[in-house]
């Protein structure tokens, strides 16, 4: 039992109005799309004219007849739009959900992927915009960063060194990646931002387990290269062998970090009421409940609906389990995320009276194409 129980107190997404389809990109690039097999995405996520050698191949295999891998739609930043507007407004909506004002919250933490200044990260420009008087950190952790900002930030509260701490995660895929690289066909835009604070008695985080990713090193770069308007950009690419590494070490991953975070929470995976993934691919909620031996309902996947958007990942499944609900007050939940040359990491928390920002994102608005 904690003395001093704390964990998310509220959570808020945001997300670009662009919803690109397949459709999209079958219109403007069809010669890609007919040649897709030869590019990038078909490269990382292939058997390599091999047969299936573990879990994730298995699972994946379903989905190498579809150009797409599984993606159905994905949010994109439109021209004018900005990853920090996005920050901005999921912070907002994070503070009002949890009712507290700019002079409640003591420590901000960032963790913006693909911002476009060339920074370590967004925090500064975040509470400037806010008005907030706190210091602000960046963290990086490549996918797994909102998971580990939540540990970090937990930490802190729990040693009462601050009291409410905001923590936002963002990602731009599409600031990284020319749309003539099939990768970004599976890839997007979003950001998230919770509270962390003190919670009831016995709620909120409970255990965590993290282990470093430095088997993937190399899986993914970045290089500077011209854009389709002959502008340099800094895009990412991926690594010679990517998928045979993130294919032979997925399965390792989700047992150590899921059995070790488990059991510093004292509890059994079989204990565990729902479990949120961060569903990088199509078929990687399918493929961690087979590893994990644990039923397909007690999970979410919203991947065809964002594709990959990176660290917000685990906090949409969250956020979007929490309000159609999948998860209730005082159930036991399980997020796991994995970061590529980076971090694994799981966290165990019992879920409180969680205030979920506004869906605006659900709206018909959007434009989509």
């Amino acid at each position: 039992m904690q003395d001093y129980s704390v964990g998310i107190r509220s959570l808020a997404l945001s997300f670009p109005s662009t919803i690109l389809t397949n459709n999209y990109y079958r219109q403007k690039y069809p010669q890609i799309v007919s040649q897709s097999e030869q590019k990038s995405l078909a490269k990382l996520f292939s058997l390599a004219d091999s047969t299936p050698s573990n879990e994730f191949d298995q699972e994946m295999l379903l989905y190498l007849q579809d150009p797409f891998r599984g993606a159905v739609e994905r949010r994109i930043l439109a021209p004018g739009e900005s990853l920090l507007a996005l920050e901005y407004r999921a912070a907002r909506d994070a503070l009002e959900a949890a009712n507290l004002a700019i002079e409640d919250i003591d420590l901000a933490i960032a963790t913006s992927f693909g911002t476009e200044e060339v920074v370590a990260g967004n925090a500064a420009f975040l509470v400037n915009q806010l008005g907030l008087y706190c210091p602000a950190w960046n963290l990086n952790s490549m996918c797994s960063s909102g998971i580990v900002a939540l540990q970090t930030a937990s930490t802190l509260v729990r040693a009462k060194e601050y009291r409410n701490i905001l923590v936002v995660t963002s990602c731009a895929y599409s600031r990284l990646l020319d749309e003539r690289d099939t990768l970004s066909w599976i890839t997007g835009d979003g950001a998230a931002a919770f509270v962390v604070s003190e919670l009831k008695a016995n709620q909120g985080i409970l255990g965590s387990k993290i282990v470093h990713s430095a088997e993937t090193c190399g899986a993914f770069h970045t290089e500077i290269a011209e854009d389709a308007q002959g502008k340099l950009r800094l895009f990412m690419k991926t690594g010679k062998g990517a998928n045979r590494v993130i294919s032979n070490t997925a399965a390792d991953f989700v047992l150590r970090c899921c059995e070790g975070a488990a059991a510093a929470a004292n509890v059994t995976i079989d204990e565990i009421d729902f479990f949120i993934f961060n569903t990088p691919t199509a078929w990687f909620t399918k493929f961690a409940t087979r590893i994990l031996g644990i039923n397909p309902e007690r999970t979410i996947n919203l991947y065809p609906q964002y594709g990959n958007i990176g660290p917000v990942l685990p906090l949409a499944n969250l956020y979007h389990a929490a309000l159609s609900g999948k998860i209730h007050e005082d159930d036991l939940v399980l997020l796991y995320s994995f970061g590529a040359s980076a971090n694994a990491t799981a966290t165990v928390m019992r879920w409180g009276d969680v205030a979920l920002g506004p869906a605006h994102f659900l709206e018909k608005s959007s434009t989509e194409y």
